[in-house]
């Protein structure tokens, strides 16, 4: 059982679709089956005059995806107030359907819960009382912010001392995990990949002319909010007059970053292409000349493998995982600092040695999903072994 809050859904369409992605090639393999809990938060109406809260009213308690069948049971959220008690309510939300569904015949051997906070704490909760095993992935902010809570970290820490296997999707977050307490040979790395049949060179020409580009043109993509640096991208740009800036992604950010690039002269060079399907994204990676990530928080970052195997070389943050992944100068260059002037002078000297785009593509190839979905079946395979020795014994 796939057991999440990060996972797409017909109104969040790309609403955690690194973890979708991996589970997709996982179950590929054929080795494995999966039902996907992921759980929304309880919302009583869904007029639109209650703005974003009143999308998770609208999402479909059944779907299918790609084949995947998936289930988005409702569990109780107390806005501003809730973070310490997240993980009880998410727990106590889901556990009853749980076993109404394991009482109709489903069934599942593993409980494969993905971000730390509040979901792999819940998932221990349930795993003890469903007899289950259960896998935590840790993905980013749930291991790099959320422990500078007293409560949380407390909790997180109880999470990694009670689960029977975990997961982190870069060495930097591994590194976390161990500083908060999980014992080394227990954390397993099991990097995110690229999907190289969806993300690969388009007809450069045609996708440029598509987006109107005519000079140089940088790409930063990601949630318009504060973590995302799209903001100091975009002051960046006053010291690259001689190139464009397309901005993916929407948020609350939104009218901010506008008027910031009205404010520092830059509205002419700045487009906010607002959302895009994840499935469109080629097309934009490939037109752009060069990705640019300056997040001050990542786990593992998407977009870099994304945009590299579209042909598109990144300059990115010094920060997390980064450096896991910008490796050779054919992926592209880390910024020493995550500010607007470091960024302008990364960018001046990438484009001072620009790798050719065939060399970035074959960069990423080193990254397939082929590596890390062996490792999950070996994991689960494992893991599986384990309890059913452990069970026969008891």
């Amino acid at each position: 059982m796939t057991f999440t809050t990060l996972f797409p859904n017909s109104q969040q369409p790309d609403h955690g679709v690194f973890v979708e992605n991996r589970l997709r090639h996982l179950v590929a393999s054929g080795e494995v089956e999966s039902v996907i809990v992921a759980p929304v938060p309880y919302f009583p109406s869904a007029g639109r005059c209650f703005g974003g809260w009143a999308r998770y009213a609208r999402v479909d308690r059944l779907e299918m995806r790609y084949g995947l069948t998936v289930y988005h049971p409702r569990f109780p959220v107390i806005p501003q107030v809730g973070l310490s008690v997240r993980p009880a309510l998410l727990a106590a939300g889901t556990i009853g359907f749980v076993r109404r569904m394991l009482a109709k015949g489903a069934n599942f051997d593993v409980i494969d819960a993905h971000y730390f906070y509040p979901d792999g704490v819940a998932a221990v909760w349930m795993g003890r009382r469903l007899r289950r095993p259960v896998v935590i992935t840790a993905r980013g902010s749930d291991i790099n912010l959320i422990p500078r809570y007293v409560l949380p970290r407390r909790m997180i820490r109880w999470g990694i001392a009670n689960a029977d296997r975990l997961v982190a999707v870069s060495e930097a977050l591994k590194r976390a995990l161990v500083d908060l307490g999980a014992p080394c040979d227990r954390v397993e790395v099991l990097r995110n990949g690229v999907d190289l049949s969806v993300f690969r060179p388009t007809d450069r020409g045609v996708a440029r002319q598509r987006l109107a580009l005519a000079r140089p043109t940088l790409l930063s993509v990601g949630h318009l909010i504060e973590r995302k640096g799209h903001d100091r991208v975009i002051e960046a740009m006053r010291q690259l007059s001689d190139f464009d800036l397309m901005i993916v992604g929407e948020g609350p950010e939104r009218e901010h970053l506008s008027r910031l690039a009205r404010r520092v002269g830059v509205a002419n060079q700045v487009r906010l292409l607002g959302s895009r399907p994840h499935a469109t994204l080629p097309e934009v990676y490939g037109a752009a000349d060069a990705l640019v990530l300056a997040s001050s928080r990542e786990g593992w970052a998407n977009v870099l493998l994304e945009a590299m195997a579209c042909g598109s070389p990144v300059v990115a943050s010094n920060i997390w995982g980064n450096p896991e992944v910008v490796t050779t100068a054919a992926s592209g260059v880390l910024m020493e600092e995550n500010t607007p002037d470091d960024i302008a002078r990364a960018v001046r000297s990438l484009f001072a040695n620009l790798p050719a785009r065939a060399a970035t593509r074959a960069y990423s190839e080193r990254f397939s999903w082929d590596d890390t979905t062996r490792a999950q079946i070996a994991l689960f395979r494992g893991l599986l072994a384990q309890h059913i020795s452990s069970s026969t014994s008891e």
